[in-house]
């Protein structure tokens, strides 16, 4: 059966805008950031999931245990931080359309710290929020059926998958099929699916601003509960999507170096293939032919291609 939700116009206007700013994206070849600032992404990535979870790592400590440092916190933190590193280490692993990837991930991101990390859960769950009840999961001997029906939609459904990363979302947290780790794997898996959609949502600290929004991200939840379908939920992750991009636009660096060209151009290139200058230029339409040359002949000089023939009928490889 498919999940309950309408598309309304606060949710259309939210596709527009987000098309049309992955559109500028790839224009100015931002889709990838440099090494440096994925890495700086993931970290805020890892750091606001967790801190949602009531983990207490600052960014600064998250930064040192990736890098292998030792640093003095509660044990638990320090396994939570270490297990999220893990876990989205094997995002290009994991299959956003499989059951089993989802339990694989589970197990990375909770090993150490529940009894069977990865094994859906059999028993009753209620979620409180303070002192208060705010979510009574469905029963432990429905979990599995509701978890296939939803990867059945997930599947086999027409939808656009950017709506289905909000309905996977907003569903996966509505029947919590594991006792614990299930608001973390919720917002994994939605950055999983998206990665699916476009590459640019791969290192997008989209946690960072949820974290950012939190109260709003909890009465959304809340909200689409009460009405007995995600459509709040839809335009609220929608939202976060489109300020996410919104982010990389206004903060990303769009002069690039004739490395970066080199390395973005080498994405779209099977290695076996030849290219020409004029390849590369129908890539970076923005640069001047000499400015290709450059590039070209600097890429060479530092090893990263080779090239036969000469002047016009001069080819490259990458080696």
């Amino acid at each position: 059966m498919k999940p309950p939700y309408e598309i309304t116009h606060t949710i259309l206007k939210q596709l527009v805008s987000i098309s049309e700013k992955i559109g500028e994206i790839n224009a100015t070849h931002l889709q990838k950031p440099p090494t440096e600032l994925r890495k700086k992404n993931r970290i805020k990535t890892i750091q606001s999931s967790l801190e949602i979870e009531g983990n207490t790592l600052s960014v600064e400590q998250v930064t040192a245990l990736l890098e292998n440092k030792r640093i003095v916190a509660p044990k638990k933190d320090i396994i939570e931080v270490k297990n999220a590193i893990a876990a989205y280490d094997k995002l290009n692993d994991l299959n956003f359309k499989s059951f089993s990837s989802l339990c694989k991930a589970h197990k990375l991101l909770m090993s150490g710290l529940i009894e069977n990390p990865g094994k859906l859960r059999t028993k009753s769950l209620g979620i409180a929020k303070g002192s208060k009840l705010a979510h009574i999961a469905p029963q432990g001997s429905m979990v599995k059926s509701l978890l296939n029906e939803l990867f059945h939609y997930l599947k086999k459904d027409p939808e656009l998958l950017l709506i289905k990363s909000c309905v996977f979302h907003y569903e996966f947290e509505f029947i919590h099929p594991f006792m614990d780790g299930n608001g973390r794997m919720g917002r994994l898996w939605q950055t999983l699916i998206l990665k699916e959609f476009s590459h640019i949502f791969e290192f997008l600290p989209i946690e960072l601003i949820i974290k950012q929004k939190q109260d709003k991200y909890y009465r959304a939840l809340g909200e689409s509960d009460k009405n007995g379908k995600s459509t709040v939920f839809i335009e609220f992750m929608l939202g976060v999507i489109n300020q996410s991009l919104e982010v990389v636009l206004k903060t990303q660096n769009k002069t690039l170096t004739w490395e970066d060209r080199i390395i973005l151009f080498k994405e779209t290139k099977p290695k076996s293939t030849f290219f020409s200058r004029q390849d590369y230029l129908r890539a970076f339409k923005e640069i001047a032919s000499a400015t290709a040359s450059r590039d070209l002949k600097q890429a060479y000089n530092a090893g990263f291609i080779n090239k036969t023939g000469d002047k016009n009928t001069t080819l490259y490889g990458f080696i």
